[in-house]
């Protein structure tokens, strides 16, 4: 091994949730979630060899073979793998928190809208905005310190040409800062309809001139719209995303959030990665977008805060084998960076076993950010070291304590982030 190499040893592991049985490249559906199988007992240890797992071995070899290092004793403690947050809004600016009163008194998310608020309001605060990256910095780290490792960031708050490259340059830099990151960009210009325009004009220009500057640019990895009634239809929906397809990106879209608008059944035709919120989308859409390789995102932090009771059908995704995935949804309306908040709502509101919610706060949702096999969401041997120290000695702690962090420590490539 060369003088310079990096490594690491950790012994006396609580149990460590590898998430990493069945085929790697694809995420886990069904009883797989919560399999036994996806999990190593206490009294294992792992090496990290230049920021990647190199040897998971129980800890009486691991303290044997490496007596003249340094070892690092987890104490007991489980460990579970970095949490991948596939979906946040996480550039904007302005404060929308007086809309709660406004909910509160039995406006709607598009009533809101038509009084001044909602995106629109955030649009104008954005635009305004010369701070970009050092809002996304701290957002960054925020969630880095919630046990996030790798993260999906999207754009959308502009609506213009001129910020939507702003904000995408914005998060360029982000990934040169946190380089041992996963920071997949998408664009979403497409997220609503400037006030100054009618829909058919702005679809017109996303497709005419903001799409070719975005592609330009070459920062972006994905394209998002938000295919909802009232926003944009399936044909433009469709439009935009067959003109991204083009030009080498990914798809991604917001589905069915208020109603079911087929926008599930359209990501599944177009073999989007993720169709997110999807709370009511059909079940034969549903089945569709399983049979495409299609994952359901689902963001429980919003029905949460816009005080709903209808949750996304999880439950349903896990007894039917379709694949399904948890974010944080970070937007005006949902300030929260945690997944283990995600996860709680998923547990004590849509009850899924925790498992179930750790397989979709990790794994699954990193099969939608890279194609072929995973660096992220998993423990196993070449992958990147990106794992959370619980500070309870068991796995199921991840999504219990929704009022305080239960990540101990976290690791990305092997570094534990300070």
């Amino acid at each position: 091994m060369a003088p310079d190499t990096r490594r690491q040893i950790f012994v006396n592991a609580g149990p460590i949730a590898q998430m990493s049985t069945s085929e790697v490249n694809k995420p886990l559906v069904g009883q797989q979630m919560s399999s036994e199988d996806q999990i190593l007992p206490a009294g294992m240890g792992f090496v990290v060899v230049d920021g990647f797992f190199s040897q998971i071995s129980a800890t009486e070899e691991l303290i044997s073979e490496y007596s003249g290092h340094e070892i690092y004793d987890l104490q007991g403690r489980a460990i579970i793998p970095g949490f991948v947050d596939a979906h946040t809004h996480l550039l904007w600016s302005g404060d929308r928190s007086a809309e709660m009163r406004m909910r509160q008194r039995g406006l709607s998310y598009t009533e809101i809208a038509a009084a001044g608020g909602g995106i629109r309001y955030t649009v104008d605060k954005t635009r305004e905005c010369m701070d970009f990256e050092s809002i996304a910095e701290s957002r960054i780290r925020t969630a880095i310190s919630l046990g996030t490792t790798s993260i999906e960031v999207k754009s959308g708050y502009g609506l213009d040409t001129v910020t939507e490259l702003r904000m995408l340059e914005a998060y360029a830099s982000m990934k040169e800062k946190f380089s041992d990151m996963t920071i997949h960009i998408t664009w979403m210009g497409a997220h609503d309809i400037p006030s100054d325009q009618i829909r058919k004009e702005y679809v017109d220009s996303l497709l005419n001139d903001q799409l070719p500057a975005v592609l330009d640019q070459g920062v972006a990895d994905s394209v998002d719209v938000f295919c909802e009634p009232g926003w944009f239809t399936l044909e433009d929906t469709e439009d935009i995303c067959k003109a991204a397809v083009d030009g080498g990106l990914s798809v991604r879209l917001h589905v069915d959030e208020f109603v079911d608008g087929s926008g599930l059944n359209l990501a599944a035709e177009l073999g989007a990665r993720t169709a997110d919120h999807a709370i009511h989308s059909d079940e034969d859409a549903r089945a569709k977008a399983a049979a495409a390789g299609t994952v359901q995102g689902f963001l429980p932090g919003t029905p949460y805060v816009l005080g709903s009771n209808h949750w996304p059908p999880a439950k349903e995704c896990v007894e039917n084998e379709w694949a399904w995935s948890l974010a944080s949804d970070y937007n005006p309306n949902c300030q929260s960076l945690s997944l283990p908040m995600a996860g709680s709502l998923a547990a004590h509101r849509m009850g899924v076993d925790p498992l179930e919610a750790l397989a979709a706060a990790t794994r699954n949702p990193a099969t939608t950010l890279t194609e072929g096999k995973l660096v992220d969401g998993i423990i196993e041997i070449g992958v990147k070291a990106n794992f959370n120290i619980l500070h309870s000695h068991l796995i199921e702690s991840w999504c219990q304590t929704p009022g305080q962090s239960p990540i101990s420590e976290t690791y990305i490539m092997g570094e534990r982030y300070k």
